[in-house]
């Protein structure tokens, strides 16, 4: 079982990270997008955007780029040490208050919220949320995370 009393409450190094025009061009192409607003810069312009946007979903994978040292679920040393294998992606849900968009610099900081058993202890639930920053200090975004670790 994952120690409650030593993670809940527990906050992440500061992380900061580029958001950098072909990953997202990448990521959108991966999950299926076709607006050209996600590809092309001028059509990005065009819809007012400042550059090409992120895709929704996109600050989970930007998170999983910049792995935290402190209060992690798989790092053994800092974090809770749980090994990969019992790890399921539970749920996630965002709040953006501006887009992020390429070129963007994005400082992002993950606190454990909240950790749960279900089923008698066999299931664990992770709830962790993160926050992007931009470089005037400013949210851009909010992340809910809920990391299922299954015990048995």
């Amino acid at each position: 079982m994952i120690d409650r009393d030593k993670h809940i409450g527990q906050a992440s190094e500061p992380r900061t990270v580029e958001v950098e025009r072909g990953f997202l061009r990448f990521f959108a192409e991966a999950t299926g997008e076709t607006d050209p607003v996600y590809f092309d810069d001028a059509a990005a312009l065009a819809a007012g955007f400042r550059a090409i946007p992120a895709p929704p979903t996109y600050l989970f994978s930007l998170n999983m780029s910049v792995p935290a040292k402190i209060g992690a679920v798989l790092d053994p040393v800092n974090g809770m040490g749980v090994d990969m294998s019992r790890i399921l992606h539970g749920e996630q849900s965002f709040t953006y208050h501006r887009p992020i968009c390429a070129g963007d610099r994005l400082t992002l900081v993950t606190t454990t919220r909240d950790i749960y058993a279900k089923k008698g202890g066999a299931l664990e639930f992770v709830v962790q949320d993160t926050t992007a920053h931009d470089e005037d200090g400013v949210l851009v975004a909010e992340m809910e995370s809920v990391t299922v670790v299954r015990n048995g």
